[in-house]
């Protein structure tokens, strides 16, 4: 008998699973994730599975973490403070590709240097200006990203780059080649980025949770899923974070299919922070041909084809006031809710909601809260930052008491992106309570904040909604709605063949959505989804029925449904794939672009032949590293030939090597 543990770090909860020969859930148990050390919350949740299950630690062969984190921090905005060394590209580009607005203020260097597309150097690399911009920077940031023109057909200067980054700072090194095989360099350089901005995280998170599971006596291989659902080993995951994010999705569409066997239906998992939503067709998930998307950033990190909203139960609850009308929306972004937070600081939340109760006017911070996330690092803070971080302290506190100046607010923002500060405020959780749904944590305190919300007026003067259990249901029908929404973009992304709008107008549209009302008029309107939906995620029992009713499909809630991700966690395979390119820089020359250097060949067979070879032996090599067994191995090639003069000429070509195996588990 083999046991294996599943374990998924969410933004609100950790989950773990214990799976007997991978056949059956033997166990699952959940504990709240903390944020301020995540292991603690994973040391939790795999004591509650242990001693749910009655197995000692010493039984289990294997383990493997999903995780939300990756994925939470970049639609937050959090992550490390980074610099960008973008090599042989123009200054406009960091504006026209995102790469500025992706920075936040952090430092980046426009560097001579560069290769062109057949790996030929265009300009010497300026080590003199690298090494300037090293020593002004070595203590204030956490990492650096290096992209270099064309790196993927000479990677020469973004290896040189790396190396005095390492031997000047010591800092981690994100260099955008080992990301990606593919072109697009402005792109490359945001994956490279975001994945320098991850590290630290990241590798806190890994080498926390190994410790832990030490600490319980479990010495089996730790393994971490990657964005495709694949697992990878937890080395890996350290030198690559950015192939984490979906990591959590990837794992709930791998569970979904081990938990119900859909072969055509869409997933829908919804958590505290996110709802990510795919298709499952001919029961595997798809892969995103452009890369994963997350939030606002397209990277080339190759992942499901997944729409992740920025929508949970932990969305914070926003007024919206239109003309006379007024109403919620929720997120995109993640607030503690005040019924958790008052389990943690009973005294001094309920003391605060009481008092602004007993106020006539309705204050602009009533009701919510905030407090720093201990053991941060909180490198290169600006003077105002680091004064409102010191202010907070250790400390719950109202946020309307810690908070001087309207200037304080952009220095709360910055902190909350950073990951040191959290806020707490009306959530759909809250909501929950009131309504009678969830009994998790203090519903007093739900129900209190939830009449200092509903206090704020709208247009008319009047107050929004005087009666908790009222506002309760509006924000309830809020996230129903905004999930539908979700759903129906997707399904119009998927749709072959498309429509003329984008999916989010489509989903939006009225004569949709009066089809969804099935509209009685003159006109007869009906409109409904055309598969089933797999609802996931430990709410969505509470949320998601009304949404298959709303999108006239089946509702599929499979058992164990809240612990998904954790089963997908566990019940995946180790894949490596490893890609490059033969390219014709002239008539009768075959160019190989190795990390080593261009090699030239006189035909295009050889070229290829020895391509393959190479990739062969790094993928097995990764898949090896990674912990897989009985290794099997594929090749694919996608060569494109053009016609001249009537006959077809060589123009370039792609191959692609997948490795893949099971983990090899521990044996007793």
């Amino acid at each position: 008998m083999t046991v294996l543990l599943g374990v998924d770090t969410g933004g609100t909860y950790t989950d773990a699973v214990l799976i007997r020969d991978e056949t059956e859930v033997i166990a699952s148990a959940k504990a709240l994730t903390t944020r301020a050390d995540l292991a603690i919350g994973v040391g939790n949740a795999v004591s509650a599975v242990l001693a749910q299950s009655g197995f000692a630690p010493s039984d289990i062969a294997m383990a493997s973490l999903s995780t939300t984190l990756a994925t939470n921090a970049l639609v937050e905005g959090q992550g490390g403070r980074v610099a960008l060394i973008y090599v042989g590209f123009r200054a406009r580009d960091l504006a026209a590709h995102g790469l500025e607005e992706a920075l936040r203020g952090d430092p980046s260097l426009l560097l001579a240097g560069g290769h062109d597309h057949a790996g030929a150097e265009v300009a010497a690399l300026d080590e003199a200006a690298l090494l300037a911009f090293l020593e002004t920077h070595k203590r204030d940031v956490s990492g650096f990203a290096v992209a270099s023109q064309f790196a993927t057909r000479n990677p020469a200067h973004e290896v040189r780059v790396a190396e005095l980054v390492a031997e000047v700072t010591g800092r981690p090194v994100s260099a955008s080649h080992e990301l990606s095989a593919r072109l697009n360099g402005p792109k490359r350089a945001l994956t490279a980025l975001l994945n320098a901005r991850l590290i630290g995280m990241i590798d806190r998170l890994i080498g926390r949770a190994e410790t832990q599971l030490r600490a319980l006596g479990i010495n089996a291989p730790m393994m971490v899923v990657r964005g495709d659902g694949a697992q990878m080993s937890s080395a890996q995951a350290r030198q690559r974070p950015i192939e984490t994010i979906l990591s959590g999705p990837a794992a709930s569409l791998v569970g979904a299919k081990w938990l119900t066997g859909a072969e055509h239906a869409l997933v829908s998992d919804i958590g505290g922070t996110t709802t990510d939503v795919a298709l499952l067709r001919d029961g595997r998930p798809a892969i995103d041909p452009a890369g994963a998307q997350v939030g606002a950033y397209r990277t080339m990190v190759e992942a499901v084809a997944m729409r992740t909203h920025g929508l949970g139960g932990d969305s914070e609850v926003h007024f919206v006031a239109e003309g006379l009308m007024a109403g919620v929306t929720l997120g995109p972004k993640r607030v503690l809710p005040v019924s958790l937070m008052a389990t943690e600081a009973p005294e001094v939340v309920h003391t605060a909601l009481d008092a602004q109760l007993r106020r006539t006017v309705p204050g602009e911070h009533d009701g919510r809260f905030v407090r720093a996330v201990s053991g941060q690092e909180a490198e290169g803070l600006a003077p105002r930052e680091a004064a409102l971080l010191e202010r907070i302290g250790a400390a719950v506190h109202p946020l309307g008491d810690v908070l001087r100046s309207r200037m304080e607010k952009g220095a709360l923002a910055r902190l909350v992106a950073r990951g040191l500060v959290q806020v707490a405020g009306v959530t759909p959780s809250d909501a929950s309570h009131v309504a009678g749904q969830l009994d998790a944590w203090d519903a007093h305190a739900a129900r209190k904040a939830l009449e200092l919300f509903g206090r704020q007026r709208g247009g008319s003067g009047a107050k929004f909604c005087p009666e908790p259990e009222k506002l309760a249901q509006i924000i309830i029908d809020r996230l129903i709605y905004q999930t539908s929404l979700a759903l129906l973009e997707t399904a119009f992304a998927e749709e072959d063949p498309g429509f003329d709008l984008p999916p989010e107008v489509l989903a939006r549209h009225v004569l949709l959505q009066r089809g969804l009302a099935g509209h009685r008029g003159l006109l007869r309107i009906d409109a409904g989804l055309n598969l089933p939906i797999v609802g996931l995620g430990a709410s969505a029992a509470s949320y998601y029925p009304a949404v298959g009713a709303r999108l006239g499909t089946e509702m599929i809630l499979p058992e164990h449904a809240g612990v998904a991700n954790a089963i997908g966690a566990v019940v995946g395979r180790v894949i490596m794939r490893q890609s490059g390119t033969v390219t014709s820089p002239v008539e009768g020359k075959f160019r190989v672009h190795l990390d080593a250097g261009p090699e030239d060949f006189s035909d295009p067979e050889s070229a290829l032949a020895l391509l393959e070879t190479v990739l062969t032996r790094a993928a097995r090599e990764r898949a090896k590293s990674a912990g897989a067994a009985e290794i099997e191995v594929q090749v694919s090639r996608n060569i494109r030939t053009a016609g001249v003069e009537g006959r077809e000429v060589f123009v370039e070509a792609d191959v692609t090597v997948e490795a893949s195996g099971r983990p090899r588990v521990a044996v007793g």
